[in-house]
């Protein structure tokens, strides 16, 4: 016969025949216990907060305590996840959050305030403090502490009282040992219930702490769409990363070889007399000049190295030197930002401005944007024909699926007559270290 696996929580333990002689109602206790002390705490440490903080506001120094209270959610939910272990074995990961882009105290604060699971902490913080403790201490009490004083009785009636009479809950008396023993039977039936009571509402009180600072289940369409959004970035980096491979390696491979076959070339001409050899040698040696020139253009459209080097303005302003239509460029940005946010946004503007020489008559074509509320805006103008179709084979579709990997917004405005606006928008952090 094949044995039962063993109970996971205490949802599990509770129909077990040997649920009373286990650890899970202890585990209950202490569970209950250290939730009423915790809460306790909480809620003393949010006062005290709240208190010196709106004192000190009068000279601004209590602002920053007061923003920082907002964050009280985040250490009482990691302590919460550690003392589900105590009821449920099943791992309580913290709900997913985003990572700053920058290091330091100040991009991490300006994330976690504008996440959606720092204000659930602080929620559960608050219903701990003001509620859920208290609840805690009261089943503690009935389910335990008073089944406990009954089933005593007859020993408190026997050293207190002198043998004579004793305390029932301070509510009556007990003067004979027959009553003393009935309250203790009592109790002790009492305390039985109260450890069912226990494992009953440290269930609850554990399912209500999973489902407000824990991740959902990964079986869940939240789980899911996470791991989505993650995945999604994991290829975004990698398409990135590996553009940069071959861009390196044809930079250090095919375009040296290239450039020591057109010496050699070059050297082989001015040895060769004139004659058929020295014209087939010119015209090879034309031939490599011209593939060395175009695999130069291949590599910058594959990764531009000034993009790599010094930025976007900086690949931007090279984008616009080398358009055949005049392009005035306005882009500040307080420093870099992320890698596939700054390939995204190169190759986009070079799409559009190859799209302005190509199609749109234009004389004159503008690129402005900067960093603002946390998004990169480009706006590129030109003051062509007008009539552009992003869904025509503009070669713009592409673009704006690439933008919307990384949660952009890609828009075109063309009217008949112009002129043309493109605008993106890619939410994003600056890198401090870049800066």
């Amino acid at each position: 016969m094949r044995p039962r696996p063993r109970p996971r929580t205490v949802w599990q333990a509770l129909p077990a025949r040997g649920y009373l002689i286990s650890p899970w109602p202890w585990r209950a206790v202490a569970y209950l216990v250290t939730g009423a002390v915790a809460g306790a705490a909480t809620l003393v440490g949010i006062v005290a907060a709240l208190a010196v903080g709106g004192v000190l506001s009068v000279v601004l120094v209590g602002l920053p305590l007061l923003v920082l209270t907002a964050l009280v959610g985040i250490p009482v939910a990691r302590l919460e996840r550690h003392r589900l272990r105590l009821i449920d074995r099943a791992p309580a990961p913290a709900r997913p959050v985003r990572q700053p882009a920058a290091t330091g105290p100040w991009p991490w604060l300006i994330i976690r305030l504008r996440e959606r699971a720092t204000w659930r902490e602080l929620g559960h913080a608050l219903l701990f403090a003001l509620v859920l403790w208290p609840l805690d201490a009261l089943v503690v009490t009935f389910a335990l502490a008073a089944p406990l004083h009954l089933a005593t009785i007859p020993l408190l009636m026997a050293t207190a009282g002198g043998g004579e009479e004793a305390k029932v809950l301070k509510q009556w008396t007990v003067i004979t040992w027959p009553a003393a023993s009935g309250v203790a039977v009592f109790g002790l039936f009492l305390f039985v219930l109260g450890a069912y009571a226990l494992g009953l509402a440290a269930g609850a009180r554990a399912e209500l702490t999973r489902v407000l600072v824990t991740a959902p289940h990964e079986g869940g369409a939240e789980a899911r769409l996470v791991e989505l959004t993650r995945s999604r970035a994991r290829l975004v980096d990698a398409f990135e990363a590996e553009r940069r491979r071959i861009e390196r390696d044809l930079h250090d491979g095919a375009q040296q070889r290239l450039v020591a076959l057109t010496m050699a070339l070059g050297l082989a001409r001015l040895d060769a007399p004139p004659g058929p050899l020295a014209d087939q040698l010119a015209k090879a040696h034309g031939e490599a000049g011209k593939a060395m020139e175009e695999l130069r253009e291949l590599i910058h459209g594959i990764h531009p190295k000034v993009l790599a080097d010094y930025g976007l303005p900086a690949a931007v302003a090279d984008a616009a030197d080398r358009s055949a239509v005049p392009v005035d460029v306005t882009l500040e940005l307080p420093g870099r930002l992320p890698r596939a946010v700054e390939a995204a946004a190169y190759f986009v503007v070079c799409e559009a401005l190859a799209n302005i020489g190509r199609h749109s008559g234009a004389d004159r074509a503008e690129v402005t944007g900067g960093h603002r509320d946390g998004r990169l805006v480009l706006r590129i103008r030109d003051d062509g024909r007008g009539g552009a179709d992003a869904a025509a084979g503009s070669g713009l579709t592409g673009l704006a699926d690439r933008v919307s990997v990384l949660d952009g917004r890609l828009s075109l405005s063309s009217p008949p007559g112009g002129p043309t606006l493109l605008s993106v928008e890619i939410p994003c952090a600056w890198t401090e270290r870049f800066a």
